[in-house]
C-alpha cells in the first residue's frame, strides 16, 4: 500500500497535497460549525461505527455487571453518569478554542473517508489546473 502512495505522490505532487489540505480545511470548518451550533457530533459519529467512537456492546469481561446492587440502582447511575460526560463535553465545546479542538480531533478520526476523497478529487483537480497552466509539470 506504502508503494501504491508513493507512486501518487509522484505523480500528482504538490496537488494532491493542496487537495488534501482543501479537503482537511473544509472538513474541520464544517465540524467546528456543528458543534457550534449544538449538534451531538459524537452520536453521528458512532452511528458511522467511526473507529475510536463507537462504544462496547458488552460489559467490561473484568466488572461484574451490577455489583449486588439492584438492577434499578445500576442503570440510574449509568445514566447519571452518560448526562455527566455528555455535560463535560457540551462545557468544552462552549468555548471556541473546546469547539476546534474537537472539530480537529473528530477531523483526524474521520480520515478513513478524507483519504478516498483526495483520492477521487486530486485527478480532476489536476486536469482542470493543467488545462490553464498552472502546475509547472503537467501529467
Amino acid at each position: 500500500m506504502g508503494s501504491r502512495v508513493k507512486q501518487f505522490l509522484k505523480k500528482y505532487g504538490g496537488v494532491a497535497v493542496g487537495v488534501h489540505a482543501s479537503v482537511s480545511a473544509f472538513s474541520i470548518a464544517g465540524l467546528y460549525i456543528a458543534i457550534k451550533n449544538n449538534i451531538d457530533v459524537n452520536s453521528y459519529l458512532e452511528k458511522w461505527n467511526v473507529p475510536g467512537f463507537s462504544k462496547d456492546p458488552q460489559p467490561h469481561p473484568t466488572q461484574p455487571e451490577n455489583e449486588g446492587f439492584p438492577e434499578r440502582l445500576t442503570n440510574q447511575s449509568t445514566d447519571v453518569f452518560e448526562s455527566k460526560e455528555t455535560d463535560r463535553t457540551a462545557e468544552i465545546a462552549k468555548s471556541a478554542g473546546g469547539a476546534l479542538a474537537l472539530a480537529f480531533l473528530c477531523n483526524k478520526a474521520l480520515f478513513p473517508i478524507r483519504a478516498p476523497i483526495t483520492l477521487v478529487l486530486t485527478p480532476p483537480v489536476t486536469r482542470f489546473l493543467a488545462k490553464w497552466k498552472i502546475p509547472k509539470a503537467s501529467v
